[in-house]
């Protein structure tokens, strides 16, 4: 009968296998997410015009295609900053089946989170429906309007200041404490799934603001949506993450001041 040391250098060396291949999939799956927008971008001259018609109203394909663009988009963004969640899942996950008490699979939790960011996706394509009607955007996805873009920026500023912010930016840097307080993982794979999907919510509820400066910048500018997914990994992963929030937030808003200054110059 192996002795507690071997038993114990055994379960090290199934969780380290088990991370990895977890490491290797949400790798993978950010991997493909970026190699299709980088795919539309380059591929398609990625425009508004060239992905749906000129015409003010979408038809339901087009809808469809700017849904999927959207999903993919928050995939690969925000996939980097669940991944440590999602290890600390996998890892309970395996204790407990060594135990005899198997959780549900990570794939449950995940999708449940991932759900939650294709919710928001379907959000921010009605949204770009609605400006795209309202001649509001360039063939680039951004906005073709200086109110609207000073508008943003400040509304994003501010709310990086805001108690709701700060509540769910908690919750993003130290996501276990939460599912500790609501008991633990779940065995049940629709309850491991709702769990991903509060997760998410919460995350959205950090991030939301951020992200609609993707109408700003450009919904499909490459540059710019790498430089949002830095920021939203570094608030929740740095050391610096509870001030980060508010340095960016002084930055958004006094560049919002400068860009409305503008327009009324």
């Amino acid at each position: 009968m192996p002795d507690a040391a071997t038993a114990g250098s055994a379960l090290e060396a199934v969780l380290r296998r088990d991370r990895t291949l977890v490491q290797a999939s949400l790798a993978a799956l950010t991997a493909l997410a970026w190699g299709y927008l980088l795919w539309l971008a380059l591929g398609m001259g990625m425009s508004v015009d060239g992905m749906v018609g000129v015409a003010r109203s979408w038809t339901t394909s087009e809808f469809v295609l700017m849904f999927v663009m959207w999903t993919v988009m928050m995939v690969g963004m925000m996939t980097p900053s669940a991944a440590p969640m999602v290890l600390i899942y996998a890892r309970v996950g395996r204790q407990a089946t060594l135990q005899g008490k198997p959780l549900a699979a990570t794939g449950f939790f995940a999708g449940g989170y991932l759900l939650a960011w294709s919710a928001f996706a379907l959000a921010a394509t009605a949204a770009q429906w609605g400006l795209h009607r309202a001649l509001l955007l360039t063939p680039m996805m951004a906005s073709a309007n200086t109110m609207l873009s000073g508008a943003v920026l400040i509304v994003a500023g501010v709310y990086q200041w805001t108690p709701v912010k700060q509540a769910c930016l908690r919750h993003c840097q130290a996501p276990l404490s939460f599912i500790l307080q609501l008991g633990g993982f779940r065995r049940a794979l629709r309850r491991s799934l709702a769990l991903g999907l509060r997760h998410g919510l919460y995350c959205i509820g950090c991030c939301w603001a951020l992200m609609l400066l993707l109408f700003v910048g450009g919904v499909m500018n490459l540059l710019w949506i790498a430089v949002l997914s830095i920021v939203v990994l570094a608030e929740k992963v740095m050391p610096a993450g509870n001030w980060l929030p508010r340095v960016t937030g002084v930055v958004l808003f006094g560049a919002g001041i400068v860009v409305l200054s503008g327009a009324f110059s």
